[in-house]
């Protein structure tokens, strides 16, 4: 008997020992996958069976190992489709188990069947979209799984599967009726019954134009003089279902001898290698789900590139060309890059910049990748170096406009403050425009505290902000130490126009002042023209 040998095989984990420490939670980010939806990666990185937090790692050598199987996808197309006819299957498989446990007829001949055609039906299109393809396979674990599905079909032991399969279930499949007897009582009335045969030729209904068609005017053994159960448009759901599993029960009864030798194989091989490959269903659709994603951007001529990991202790962040590949999606035009560069001048930055210009999506670009690296999924930029985080918190508008609510300021600083509950120096904190349901004077001192706090547990941290006098205070805070706080700047071209290019340098603030003015009206130019205008309109 063949055996896959596959008992600790993973696509996602290069040891049984990495699986099972990641199962355990040792040593897994506190990702969840509210930050995940914040971030906007769940709405191009959906999953059916899974949430996508179970994915993150900090663990190089689990990313580095993703990251070949990664790369082979990419490059063998063949692979993301034979994935894509496999799920399919494996669902059905999940759904017949689901039915046969709600039953609770385990034993179920025509249901070991069914699982054991599509369990063949599975291998055979893993066999011919990855064994026949003869690709020369770089990562380690599709090179095994193509090794060991080839052994496997080209072996004595599945020739003979096969051919049992097709010997038994042909016994089901010539069957067209089957013959009932029914006992009556004294008065006429059904005390028990039975099929008396099965047989491999359907009963003929006995209506006078189906015998001048068959041109047999006589009764026999496969004419109906009077139909049992009447098969019209008026018969329930319920009334269907309950005669096909009366029928299907009998059916067992008849094959249950069959059914013993045929126990025996679907337990001692069969569903012990169905249960590898349905444990394998996760690790499919997740591959396949992100391969779709990484090509998707590819197809619209987004660069993508594989990040070197750094150790989590340097806290690095090197990013050349980065984009936001939720916004990369969703825009026909070329999509802005920018550098992005922690160093030892830089563990956190104040980001000011006019509103639109590009400030939440450059936050939103730098959780993304190192999500994204974490997943083993190539990240959005030309390069990049990435120290895995233990954590990621997000901080996000909840509201629509910005209001003096002192209420949601409460709700506001009561979010701020469960952040420094989890923190270490090895998370990252993604800040956007919070603290901005008060007055800016409030904001700007509560912000101030904030940072300081930010600073002294030495963490990476984006802080977008509308508060540009925050900048002034940067130095202040900078003396009390911690890790270094930078300024970055979102550009404004003539006019007020965005370039959604992201500067490393101080913020003017009377530029965004200017760019609202000129925006509503409010420039003294503006107000001149629109007070001659109306006095104009009225002298006429």
């Amino acid at each position: 008997m063949s055996d896959l040998n596959l008992k600790d095989f993973s696509l996602l984990y290069p040891s049984a020992a990495a699986q099972q420490a990641h199962l355990s939670g040792r040593g897994r980010p506190n990702i969840d996958d509210f930050t995940l939806e914040e971030l906007g990666l769940t709405e191009v990185f959906p999953l059916k069976n899974s949430n996508l937090s179970e994915f993150i790692t900090a663990d190089p050598a689990v990313i580095r190992y993703r990251e070949a199987v990664f790369g082979d996808l990419l490059a063998h197309e063949e692979i993301s489709k034979t994935i894509g006819h496999l799920l399919p299957v494996l669902y059905d498989i999940m759904e017949l188990r689901r039915l046969d446990a709600d039953s609770g007829e385990t034993s179920d001949y025509l249901s070991s069947m069914t699982e054991i055609e599509l369990y063949i039906s599975s291998i055979d299109i893993l066999y011919r979209g990855i064994c026949q393809a003869k690709s020369d396979y770089q990562s380690e674990p599709f090179r095994q799984l193509s090794a060991q599905i080839a052994k496997l079909v080209e072996s004595d032991y599945y020739a003979e599967l096969n051919r049992k399969l097709e010997e038994l279930t042909s016994r089901v499949r010539e069957i067209r009726s089957v013959t009932v007897g029914v006992n009556l009582d004294a008065q006429l009335r059904p005390k028990d019954a039975g099929v008396l045969a099965i047989n491999a030729e359907p009963f003929r209904s006995g209506d006078t134009l189906q015998k001048i068609l068959h041109l047999n005017m006589k009764n026999d053994e496969y004419t109906c003089i009077a139909e049992l159960v009447p098969f019209n448009r008026k018969q329930t759901e319920n009334q269907k279902t309950a005669l096909a599993l009366a029928f299907n029960s009998a059916i067992n009864d008849v094959y249950r001898q069959s059914l013993r030798s045929w126990k025996k194989i679907v337990q001692t091989y069969v569903l012990e290698n169905t249960d590898f490959l349905l444990n394998l269903l996760p690790e499919f659709e997740f591959l396949l789900k992100g391969t779709n994603l990484m090509r998707a951007l590819q197809i619209k001529g987004n660069r993508l590139t594989v990040p070197e990991i750094a150790p989590a202790e340097q806290h690095a962040f090197r990013a050349t060309a980065l984009y936001n590949p939720v916004v990369a999606l969703k825009v026909d035009d070329p999509i802005v890059t920018n550098d992005l560069i922690f160093d030892e001048k830089a563990a956190i930055y104040v980001l000011t910049g006019p509103n639109r210009g590009g400030k939440s999506v450059i936050t939103c670009a730098m959780g993304l990748a190192v999500v994204m690296a974490q997943l083993g999924l190539l990240v959005p930029a030309e390069s990049a170096v990435i120290s895995p985080a233990d954590a990621i918190f997000t901080h996000f508008p909840t509201g629509a406009d910005d209001t003096i609510d002192k209420g949601r300021l409460g709700e506001e600083c009561a979010r701020l403050g469960e952040i420094f509950s989890g923190i270490t120096d090895k998370s990252l904190v993604l800040l956007d425009e919070s603290l901005s349901s008060t007055g800016s004077y409030e904001a700007s001192y509560i912000a101030a505290e904030v940072l300081a706090g930010l600073s002294h547990a030495g963490c990476r941290c984006i802080f977008s902000t509308h508060l540009h006098e925050l900048a002034g205070e940067i130095d202040e805070i900078n003396a009390r130490g911690g890790a270094p706080i930078d300024t970055l700047v979102a550009g404004i071209e003539e006019e007020g126009k965005r370039s959604f290019l992201i500067y490393r340098r101080k913020p003017d603030g009377k530029s965004y002042a200017r760019d609202i003015a000129a925006r509503y009206g409010l420039t003294y130019d503006s107000i001149i023209q629109k007070i001659n205008g109306n006095t104009n309109s009225k002298e006429a």
